[in-house]
């Protein structure tokens, strides 16, 4: 992580203003680009959108990989879709993990959200941003001998009880395949550090050059 982007996440955290004023978003024209930088990580028609869902997807890839586990990276599954799209867009796995869960592959989705998205309505958990995904891939998964495993996370590092999950045991496994000191941690260091990786990265491709 680059100083520019050490200093930015850390801003973004602690809810320190990361831009001058609230303004009309340049590209979307839809939306405020507000001062703390929650837009700059949401609009889909910013470059870079799906820059911190596509990292956070590799180094996730990289953890099963790393700790003996079969799995592939955008996995043609066809059998999902989008209802509202039709059978011409047959979604790829985010990761497929093999023989996951009682001899059947898992079908990993990952979901980034922010945690400012409830302050208008009631509490918000991450654990919300999985739902709606849940219902529209877990039935066809089903039907089709797979386990659908939501995989959210938000802009600030917590992560849903199923990631958890899926994560400890992961750990697990890397703890009996490959027993080194550094094994100990290193998964959910892994993830929280790419997490926030991809999130300054989009912030600071947002920023005004005087800010840098």
């Amino acid at each position: 992580m680059s100083p520019v982007e050490y200093r930015t996440i850390l801003k973004y955290r602690l809810m320190i203003p990361l831009f001058p004023v609230d303004e009309v978003c340049p590209v979307c024209h839809k939306a405020c680009l507000d001062s703390f930088g929650e837009h700059a990580v949401h609009c889909r028609e910013l470059p870079g959108f799906k820059y911190r869902h596509d990292l956070v997807r590799d180094v996730l890839f990289d953890i099963f990989r790393c700790a003996g586990i079969s799995a592939k990276k955008e996995a043609p599954v066809n059998f999902l879709t989008d209802p509202l799209e039709g059978r011409s867009t047959l979604r790829p796995a985010d990761i497929l993990v093999f023989g996951w869960v009682g001899g059947k592959h898992a079908y990993v989705d990952l979901t980034g959200v922010s945690p400012l998205v409830g302050l208008g309505g009631s509490a918000f958990t991450v654990g919300q941003a999985a739902s709606g995904k849940v219902t529209k891939h877990e039935k066809a998964c089903l039907d089709n001998q797979h386990v659908f495993i939501p995989f959210a996370f938000d802009t600030f590092g917590f992560l849903a009880p199923e990631a958890v999950d899926l994560l400890s045991r992961v750990q697990r496994v890397m703890h009996s395949n490959v027993m080194t000191p550094r094994s100990m941690n290193v998964v959910f260091k892994r993830l929280s550090f790419a997490i926030q990786k991809g999130v300054a990265a989009q912030l600071v491709a947002r920023l005004p050059t005087i800010s840098m």
